[in-house]
């Protein structure tokens, strides 16, 4: 199932978007969904680690790399 919404950008935000699209050979609509996603998942991220950086400290991850050692 779809949702069409309705948008309104600034005009150099609308602008930047229209150029985007023609040199990439990209329809907006497409760019836009891309772009929204690869936001609600940084979010969702950075909520996550949020919740659980004290969790990894206390268990002394630290680092990535700390992190790495471990699930590895």
């Amino acid at each position: 199932m779809r949702s069409v919404i309705s948008l309104s950008l600034p005009e150099k935000i609308a602008q930047e978007l229209t150029s985007y699209a023609t040199e990439t050979g990209r329809n907006k609509s497409d760019i836009v969904k891309e772009s929204l996603s690869i936001y609600l998942w940084e979010e969702r991220f950075k909520k996550s680690r949020r919740r659980l950086g004290s969790k990894a400290a206390k268990a002394g991850l630290i680092t990535e790399e700390d992190i790495f050692k471990t699930v590895s």
